[in-house]
């Protein structure tokens, strides 16, 4: 099974965007919007299967995660626990 693609966004009257949250001018959304996403998305697509349960996960997130793992010098578990924490990495991925 391949990664689902996020839905629309649609905006959900009791709880805040993340984009609402956070400030724009921080340096990883500024680096977000540099990164052409859809390269990972075509290319990463395969490597990342999933035939049975849940589906795959994002290419996005995978390449995100492993740029933040880089760039802080983390374990998987950290930047795993990190990125559950911060609106921000969140956001990036």
């Amino acid at each position: 099974m391949k990664p689902r693609k996020p839905p629309p966004e649609q905006d959900d009257l009791l709880r805040a965007r993340l984009v609402e949250m956070i400030d724009m001018r921080h340096e990883l959304v500024k680096l977000a919007v540099l990164i052409d996403w859809d390269i990972f998305e075509r290319e990463w697509a395969g490597f990342f299967p999933s035939h049975t349960g849940r589906p795959a996960t994002s290419p996005r997130l995978v390449a995100g995660l492993l740029y933040l793992q880089h760039a802080f010098a983390l374990s998987d578990e950290a930047v795993v626990a990190r990125w559950a924490e911060n609106p921000y990495w969140q956001h990036f991925c």
